[in-house]
């Protein structure tokens, strides 16, 4: 019988074995950051954490994508060092009232401003944020647009674009072939319900948000809203995840993403057996979790694999909407993610597939 001082040694190791049968981004955040137990400290180290969707060094970007740590270097901080980070979280964490006030009594179901205000708090304790959703108008009725953060740095302000993404590689069998261009091949990756994609939406930040600034009514209204400082350089950051079809974490991927941006898996909804032949429990991911990687008390006990297929089923009677899930073991006293990915509606490849032609099309 082991020892009661083996106690924590053994739950250690138990979740050590664990970890390494997570995907490889889970695996990095439970290990960093498993003693986080508050959802929105949580979802807030996956921001400033977490990696990058796009590679900010990519010649395709232009360099207008910052992470957290160049974002650090262009306001001449060091607030994202690693130990820092660590020790700020740990203390939230502990401490979660201010945070946790920005949300009571206020539900988002958007989560591009959850993401946001999240990030706002975050740029505000460090006395990094100088303005944030700042809307710019020209006129009564026009909006040209809005800031989603200026912040304070040498030479004037810094403008930064967040976006939270959740993306599916549409490899589809009637596009095959080596006929795409540099300049749409991220249009393959499409968002779930067919309304976005990578490359539109890389479009609209590089062709239009991060070009906010240079608009004479943004000029105009930073003369009073900021005391006359003007933006003197913009960055976007963008996270969240690529879904891909079969061997997910092989799976190729365009140059310009990070080679190590979080990857899940999706299916159509008659695969689910095959694709979570080796989990045990799952559930389904509410928009507001998608941030982090899930983890659960243990009363809380998720599904089995093969309750939530009859779910998922009477879902897609009823519905065509993809919804994410997380597969889910048990550790210790939680329920944490070990992968993530998307099912969809059995037709929803080739609804997917007119989707990314019609897209392909309007770019020629």
């Amino acid at each position: 019988m082991p020892r009661p001082t083996d106690a924590p040694a053994a739950a250690a190791t138990a979740a050590s074995v664990i970890f390494s049968r997570c995907d490889p981004v889970q695996r990095a955040f439970h290990q960093r950051w498993h003693a986080l137990t508050q959802p929105h400290v949580r979802a807030l180290a996956a921001l400033l954490s977490g990696p990058d969707l796009l590679d900010p060094a990519a010649s395709a970007w232009g360099g207008q994508l910052a992470s957290p740590a160049e974002l650090a270097r262009l306001l001449g901080e060091d607030v994202a060092g690693a130990a820092t980070l660590t020790a700020w979280l740990l203390a939230l964490d502990a401490e979660p009232q201010p945070l946790a006030a920005l949300f009571d009594g206020k539900p988002y179901t958007r989560l591009g401003l959850y993401a946001e205000k999240l990030m706002a708090f975050y740029f505000q304790q460090h006395g990094m944020l100088a303005l944030h959703g700042l809307q710019v108008r020209a006129g009564k009725n026009e909006t040209v647009g809005e800031f989603d953060f200026l912040l304070r740095a040498a030479g004037g302000l810094l403008h930064m674009e967040l976006a939270t993404k959740f993306y599916l590689f549409g490899d589809l069998p009637d596009l095959a072939g080596g006929d795409l261009r540099a300049d749409d091949c991220y249009d393959y990756f499409v968002g779930p319900n067919l309304a976005d994609s990578l490359g539109l939406k890389m479009r609209k930040i590089f062709d239009q948000q991060l070009h906010l600034g240079e608009h004479p009514a943004a000029r105009a209204l930073l003369m009073h809203a900021a005391g006359g400082a003007t933006v003197s350089a913009a960055r976007a950051m963008l996270k969240g995840c690529l879904f891909y079809r079969g061997d997910y974490l092989r799976a190729p991927s365009p140059a310009g993403l990070g080679a190590g941006h979080a990857r899940g898996f999706w299916c159509p909804m008659a695969q689910w057996d095959a694709a979570v032949a080796d989990d045990s429990h799952a559930m389904v991911l509410p928009k507001m979790l998608w941030l982090a990687p899930l983890r659960l008390p243990s009363p809380a006990e998720p599904v089995t694999t093969a309750q939530l297929r009859a779910r998922l089923q009477l879902h897609f009677q009823q519905h065509d909407t993809p919804l994410q899930v997380a597969l889910l073991e048990l550790v210790g006293d939680s329920w944490i993610e070990t992968r993530r990915g998307f099912v969809v509606a059995d037709d929803w490849a080739q609804r997917a597939g007119r989707f990314i032609a019609d897209l392909r099309a309007g770019l020629r």
